[in-house]
């Protein structure tokens, strides 16, 4: 029985995580924490944190997890460099999962536009259309960002130097090297994210599309119980779900 402690429980992927963090699938939720809650008291009981709230609230829950060598998961998108810095420094002292998206079939498709880049090379322009519903607050997605910065690695270059968001007015054709990057918003769209490679002649797509936060949260849980079992260190889900060659 893996125990946990759900940080942003009122939030749309909080109470999936506590829907479906139940004994009967080997999880048990010591406390669920949101605005103006006290996570310190409840942290010695629990074995690892779930965290989906807000950029700013992921040190201080980190800094508690240290505090009680805890296994952190971080599910929260839009930090800051510095404190995407912050989350490795936390990561010397237990292990930490953080992932921009805990779908197996997001993670997966990391896995494939990693090979699909690498194959087909520089001769296919790479774009990446992501679609969420209209309340959600970062563009692009954190899965979005996360491809592009595949994409990018692959070239040997960085997300910040290759990544173009968006295209107005006359802005020149495009460069052999850019990764276009287009961030769509409306309705109730949980999630959509699609990589083209389009060359002369044809083009491949690689889509996934989310129809429930639920499988989300389960494969933020069945990080949380693979973390606890885990020396200190940063990790992705790709580590979780052994998607490395």
């Amino acid at each position: 029985m893996t125990k946990v402690i759900i940080v942003g429980s009122k939030g749309r992927m909080g109470q999936n995580l506590i829907k479906l963090a139940q004994p009967v699938a080997g999880y048990s939720v010591v406390a669920g924490i949101d605005a103006g809650d006290d996570l310190a008291p409840h942290v010695p009981q629990t074995d690892a944190i779930i965290e989906f709230s807000h950029h700013t609230v992921t040190g201080s829950v980190a800094r508690l997890a240290v505090a009680n060598h805890k296994a952190l998961v971080i599910g929260t998108t839009g930090h800051t460099d510095d404190e995407k810095a912050e989350i490795a420094g936390f990561a010397k002292s237990i292990p930490v999962v953080f992932a921009p998206n805990f779908s197996i079939g997001v993670n997966l498709l990391f896995y494939l536009t990693r090979k699909a880049a690498q194959i087909l090379g520089p001769d296919y322009d790479e774009e990446v259309i992501e679609m969420h519903h209209r309340l959600k607050l970062d563009a692009p997605s954190g899965t979005a960002r996360r491809l592009g910065e595949i994409l990018a690695e692959v070239q040997g270059g960085s997300y910040d130097e290759l990544v173009r968001n968006g295209r107005s007015g006359e802005v020149g054709k495009r460069t052999k090297t850019e990764i276009g990057m287009h961030a769509l918003r409306g309705g109730d769209v949980v999630g959509d994210h699609t990589v083209y490679f389009a060359t002369v002649g044809e083009r491949v797509e690689l889509t996934h599309r989310a129809s429930s936060r639920e499988t989300f949260a389960n494969g933020a849980l069945r990080a949380a119980a693979w973390a606890v079992k885990q020396p200190a260190g940063l990790y992705s889900m790709q580590d979780v779900l052994g998607l490395h060659d």
